[in-house]
């Protein structure tokens, strides 16, 4: 398998494929009169890839239940939201005041390139916003969560598209930072150069803006969201040297920021320390978005 298949073919964290019988799942908290709901697939677009899977706590409220929403990885072009089953049925239990929001996104392709993936995200928060009141979900208390690309996406929406507030913290699994360097500077590039040109059109030297405004690193500013940032040192995918960067230029500006790199692991992880990323995650969001 080649790295660029490697690439493509990215399944962030995962023990195994989980499966979740039926489209839709209620139970009854008898006690606030409020079920616990999980819908699947429900449509935020006219694409089909533009779909999202909703998990609302039992007992919610539009003031005290935030949210929180899961963007995968898969190099823009691959990947899907079902890549996060597991981790959110594990972490679930212990964010019971937290609607959870696990989206999809138009892959990359000659039809589909940057921005298209960025548009979905703010469909996809656009449609949480709407519904907020039907879901009884604070859509002004907004956590994201992404790994790889979905990492990527996360931190440009937060740091360059979210204008209103509403992202109170964004967790980063080993997202790509700064594409121009990305491109020049991969230890791999035979892997990353066609990825990214696949994802935005063109090269560095061929739009060099292009590469500069989809680059999270160029817009943080000290009103960005709290940021934690997971990755491994051994990572040959996403250097370790794009988490870096962004926690020196967070720094710089007096943003909040956390990072922390899980020795000898590349990209994505499994047993103890995916356990710890839980924890991390958990005590950040709860931490961050109140």
């Amino acid at each position: 398998m080649s790295n660029i298949t490697i690439m493509m073919k990215y399944r962030v964290l995962l023990f195994s494929t989980a499966l979740l019988v039926g489209s839709v799942f209620t139970s009854c908290n008898k006690e606030s009169g409020t079920a616990e709901s999980v819908m699947k697939n429900v449509k935020f677009g006219s694409d089909a890839a533009q779909a999202m899977d909703v998990y609302l706590p039992a007992g919610r409220t539009s003031t005290n239940t935030k949210v929180i929403v899961f963007i995968h990885g898969g190099s823009w072009s691959g990947g899907d939201k079902a890549d996060f089953d597991v981790n959110i049925n594990a972490i679930r239990p212990q964010l019971t005041d937290y609607a959870i929001f696990n989206i999809n996104y138009r892959l990359a392709n000659i039809q589909n390139q940057h921005p298209a993936q960025m548009e979905d995200v703010q469909s996809a928060l656009d449609f949480i916003s709407a519904k907020a009141a039907e879901y009884k979900v604070n859509a002004n208390k907004i956590a994201l969560v992404g790994a790889s690309a979905g990492a990527h996406l996360a931190l440009l929406h937060a740091y360059k598209n979210s204008r209103n507030g509403s992202i109170k913290a964004v967790v980063d699994l080993f997202g790509p930072t700064n594409l121009t360097t990305l491109y020049t500077n991969h230890p791999r590039p035979a892997a990353s150069q066609p990825v990214l040109v696949n994802f935005l059109g063109t090269t560095p030297s061929g739009n060099p803006s292009k590469y500069a405004d989809a680059s999270p690193v160029n817009f943080v500013s000290a009103q960005s969201p709290p940021t934690l940032i997971l990755h491994g040192d051994a990572d040959f995918i996403v250097p370790i040297s794009q988490s870096s960067t962004l926690r020196v230029a967070l720094l710089g500006v007096g943003a909040k920021v956390e990072m922390h790199s899980y020795i000898g692991e590349g990209h994505g992880w499994f047993g103890n320390t995916l356990t710890d990323t839980y924890n991390r995650t958990i005590a950040f969001v709860k931490a961050n978005v109140q």
